[in-house]
């Protein structure tokens, strides 16, 4: 049971959110700061829908970072979001299999941006040799934007364990369909 309340329609209703946002969680608890929230949002959308990151390639980044976490709202809405931007069962499978030191299916560009998100999540830097293979494979303004999107969804995950969010109904299908790691 999360630590705040969940705002309510009329409550959330004011606030500069997309219809989306407003029915989720996440902003019903951010929208007892509205600033928070609206600011909160603002980085979310421009990570989703204007960041120069291949789209696949960020979602992997965001669902290592909530499977690492174990933070079954983050990673259950990014396996849906994931999967609206081309990740497939077969990525998500390989996601897990690299967490677990297994080989998989990626290619080398997935398997180094699921890396960096491991180094960033674990030890709060990507390592040296991990940019070198991403710096060979994409420009600064991705790079930057890759840092970034892991960083932000590391601060997201700690948001959502901080307030105990509950995850909502629809998005329980997709903690079944991949678990996350036991603790």
């Amino acid at each position: 049971m999360a630590r705040l309340r969940y705002l309510d329609d009329k409550e959330i209703e004011p606030m500069p959110l997309g219809d989306h946002a407003k029915s989720i969680h996440l902003f019903r608890i951010l929208g007892h700061s509205p600033g928070m929230a609206q600011a909160f949002h603002g980085v979310g959308n421009y990570i989703r829908w204007d960041s120069k990151i291949d789209p696949r390639l960020r979602e992997l980044a965001i669902l290592q970072v909530g499977y690492l976490a174990r933070s079954p709202y983050e990673y259950s809405h990014h396996v849906k979001i994931g999967q609206q931007f081309g990740v497939t069962d077969d990525d998500i499978h390989g996601m897990i299999a690299e967490t677990e030191g297994k080989d998989s299916s990626l290619e080398p560009l997935a398997k180094s941006v699921c890396r960096a998100a491991r180094e960033m999540t674990r030890d709060y830097r990507v390592s040296d040799a991990t940019y070198t293979a991403l710096e060979q494979e994409m420009e600064g303004e991705q790079l930057i934007d890759l840092i970034v999107t892991i960083g932000f969804y590391n601060c997201v995950v700690r948001v959502l364990a901080s307030t105990d969010m509950d995850v909502e109904e629809d998005y329980k299908q997709y903690l079944e369909k991949f678990p996350l790691p036991k603790v």
